[in-house]
Protein backbone atom coordinates (compact mmCIF):
# COMPACT_ATOMS: atom_id res chain seq x y z
CA UNK A 1 0.00 0.00 0.00
CA UNK A 2 1.35 3.39 -1.00
CA UNK A 3 0.20 6.87 -0.16
CA UNK A 4 0.37 9.35 -3.04
CA UNK A 5 0.69 13.04 -2.20
CA UNK A 6 1.73 16.16 -4.03
CA UNK A 7 5.46 16.73 -3.84
CA UNK A 8 6.28 19.52 -1.40
CA UNK A 9 9.36 21.68 -1.02
CA UNK A 10 10.36 19.47 1.91
CA UNK A 11 10.40 16.43 -0.42
CA UNK A 12 12.70 17.99 -3.04
CA UNK A 13 16.10 16.68 -1.92
CA UNK A 14 14.77 13.24 -1.03
CA UNK A 15 13.26 12.98 -4.51
CA UNK A 16 16.52 14.17 -6.08
CA UNK A 17 18.38 11.45 -4.16
CA UNK A 18 15.92 8.86 -5.51
CA UNK A 19 16.52 10.09 -9.07
CA UNK A 20 20.29 9.92 -8.51
CA UNK A 21 19.90 6.33 -7.31
CA UNK A 22 17.67 5.26 -10.20
CA UNK A 23 19.29 7.03 -13.15
CA UNK A 24 22.75 7.09 -14.65
CA UNK A 25 25.27 9.73 -13.64
CA UNK A 26 25.04 12.77 -15.88
CA UNK A 27 21.23 12.59 -16.13
CA UNK A 28 21.05 16.36 -15.85
CA UNK A 29 22.96 16.73 -19.13
CA UNK A 30 20.00 15.32 -21.09
CA UNK A 31 18.01 17.67 -23.30
CA UNK A 32 14.88 17.28 -21.19
CA UNK A 33 16.73 18.77 -18.22
CA UNK A 34 17.60 21.88 -20.23
CA UNK A 35 13.87 22.37 -20.83
CA UNK A 36 13.29 22.21 -17.05
CA UNK A 37 16.14 24.51 -16.02
CA UNK A 38 14.97 27.20 -13.57
CA UNK A 39 11.30 26.28 -14.12
CA UNK A 40 9.36 24.74 -11.25
CA UNK A 41 7.43 21.51 -11.75
CA UNK A 42 3.70 21.86 -12.41
CA UNK A 43 1.91 22.20 -9.06
CA UNK A 44 -0.43 19.35 -8.21
CA UNK A 45 1.01 16.93 -10.76
CA UNK A 46 4.42 16.15 -9.29
CA UNK A 47 3.76 13.35 -6.83
CA UNK A 48 5.59 11.29 -4.25
CA UNK A 49 4.66 7.79 -3.12
CA UNK A 50 5.50 6.68 0.39
CA UNK A 51 5.26 3.21 1.85
CA UNK A 52 3.57 2.29 5.13
CA UNK A 53 6.61 3.44 7.08
CA UNK A 54 6.61 6.83 5.33
CA UNK A 55 9.74 6.05 3.32
CA UNK A 56 9.90 7.48 -0.20
CA UNK A 57 9.19 4.67 -2.66
CA UNK A 58 8.61 6.60 -5.90
CA UNK A 59 8.21 10.00 -7.50
CA UNK A 60 7.00 11.60 -10.71
CA UNK A 61 7.33 15.16 -11.98
CA UNK A 62 5.76 17.18 -14.80
CA UNK A 63 7.03 20.35 -16.45
CA UNK A 64 5.32 22.85 -18.74
CA UNK A 65 6.73 23.16 -22.27
CA UNK A 66 5.71 24.56 -25.64
CA UNK A 67 5.50 22.52 -28.84
CA UNK A 68 5.00 24.60 -31.95
CA UNK A 69 3.55 27.35 -29.78
CA UNK A 70 1.11 24.99 -28.03
CA UNK A 71 1.17 24.16 -24.31
CA UNK A 72 2.11 20.63 -23.30
CA UNK A 73 3.27 18.73 -20.26
CA UNK A 74 6.67 17.06 -20.21
CA UNK A 75 6.44 13.96 -18.02
CA UNK A 76 9.55 12.95 -16.18
CA UNK A 77 11.38 11.81 -14.49
CA UNK A 78 9.42 9.00 -12.93
CA UNK A 79 11.32 6.67 -10.62
CA UNK A 80 10.63 3.82 -8.23
CA UNK A 81 13.10 2.83 -5.52
CA UNK A 82 14.76 -0.50 -6.40
CA UNK A 83 13.22 -2.15 -3.32
CA UNK A 84 9.73 -1.43 -4.72
CA UNK A 85 10.24 -2.12 -8.41
CA UNK A 86 7.88 -4.68 -9.88
CA UNK A 87 5.05 -3.77 -7.49
CA UNK A 88 3.12 -1.60 -9.97
CA UNK A 89 4.12 1.67 -8.34
CA UNK A 90 5.42 3.25 -11.55
CA UNK A 91 2.09 2.49 -13.26
CA UNK A 92 0.18 3.90 -10.28
CA UNK A 93 2.18 7.15 -10.40
CA UNK A 94 1.71 7.52 -14.15
CA UNK A 95 -2.01 6.71 -14.20
CA UNK A 96 -2.88 8.85 -11.19
CA UNK A 97 -0.88 11.84 -12.42
CA UNK A 98 -2.36 11.62 -15.94
CA UNK A 99 -5.85 11.71 -14.43
CA UNK A 100 -4.87 14.75 -12.35
CA UNK A 101 -3.45 16.44 -15.45
CA UNK A 102 -6.71 15.86 -17.34
CA UNK A 103 -8.75 17.09 -14.37
CA UNK A 104 -6.75 20.32 -14.19
CA UNK A 105 -7.29 21.17 -17.85
CA UNK A 106 -4.15 19.94 -19.61
CA UNK A 107 -4.77 18.33 -22.99
CA UNK A 108 -1.45 16.82 -24.08
CA UNK A 109 1.54 15.12 -22.47
CA UNK A 110 4.87 14.12 -23.90
CA UNK A 111 7.98 12.34 -22.67
CA UNK A 112 11.23 10.82 -23.79
CA UNK A 113 11.15 7.12 -23.03
CA UNK A 114 10.77 3.52 -24.09
CA UNK A 115 7.68 2.98 -26.23
CA UNK A 116 7.21 -0.67 -25.16
CA UNK A 117 6.77 0.48 -21.54
CA UNK A 118 4.74 3.64 -22.13
CA UNK A 119 2.43 2.29 -24.87
CA UNK A 120 0.28 0.62 -22.21
CA UNK A 121 -0.57 4.06 -20.83
CA UNK A 122 -1.65 5.36 -24.24
CA UNK A 123 1.63 6.94 -25.36
CA UNK A 124 2.81 6.65 -28.97
CA UNK A 125 5.68 8.00 -31.06
CA UNK A 126 5.11 11.64 -31.94
CA UNK A 127 5.73 12.60 -35.56
CA UNK A 128 6.95 16.11 -36.28
CA UNK A 129 7.78 16.93 -32.65
CA UNK A 130 11.48 17.57 -32.14
CA UNK A 131 13.25 17.51 -28.80
CA UNK A 132 16.50 19.47 -28.58
CA UNK A 133 19.51 17.28 -29.38
CA UNK A 134 20.76 14.83 -28.46
CA UNK A 135 17.46 12.96 -28.36
CA UNK A 136 16.55 9.85 -30.31
CA UNK A 137 13.35 10.84 -32.18
CA UNK A 138 11.97 7.30 -31.75
CA UNK A 139 11.82 7.93 -27.99
CA UNK A 140 9.70 11.12 -28.22
CA UNK A 141 6.25 9.94 -27.19
CA UNK A 142 2.91 11.66 -26.75
CA UNK A 143 -0.40 11.08 -25.00
CA UNK A 144 -3.72 12.85 -25.49
CA UNK A 145 -5.69 13.79 -22.40
CA UNK A 146 -8.28 15.33 -24.72
CA UNK A 147 -9.15 13.57 -27.97
CA UNK A 148 -7.28 15.11 -30.91
CA UNK A 149 -5.02 17.23 -28.71
CA UNK A 150 -1.87 16.34 -30.69
CA UNK A 151 -3.58 16.72 -34.10
CA UNK A 152 -1.69 19.36 -36.08
CA UNK A 153 0.82 20.04 -33.29
CA UNK A 154 4.40 19.89 -34.49
CA UNK A 155 7.68 21.70 -34.11
CA UNK A 156 10.51 22.01 -31.66
CA UNK A 157 9.89 21.51 -27.97
CA UNK A 158 10.80 24.75 -26.20
CA UNK A 159 11.12 25.95 -22.64
CA UNK A 160 7.96 27.33 -21.08
CA UNK A 161 9.52 30.78 -20.63
CA UNK A 162 11.06 31.07 -24.11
Amino acid sequence: MFQLTEESAADWWEVEALYDLCFAPGREALSSYRLRDKIPPVPGLSLVARDREGILAGAIRYWPVHVGGQDALLLGPVAVHPTHQGEGLGALLIQDSLERARDTGWSRVMLVGDAPYYNRFGFWKLEGVEMPPPTNPDRVLGHELTEGAWHGVSGTVARWLD
